[in-house]
């Protein structure tokens, strides 16, 4: 596969994504990053209690 060829299909799939925005309209950006507080505050909670000896 040649530079050019793989420019022209990177190009390519670049433009096909221009037309969907990046968006997916079932992903709820306030309930994914909800979520990940939610396991980062588990993750925290966690590992103090096994960080009970400092």
């Amino acid at each position: 596969m040649s530079f050019h060829s793989a420019a022209a299909q990177l190009v390519t799939l670049a433009a096909e994504g221009e037309q969907h925005g990046g968006n997916h309209d079932s992903i709820s950006p306030w309930l994914t990053g909800g979520g990940a507080f939610v396991i980062l505050l588990l993750l925290l909670w966690v590992t103090t209690r096994f960080n009970r000896d400092r």
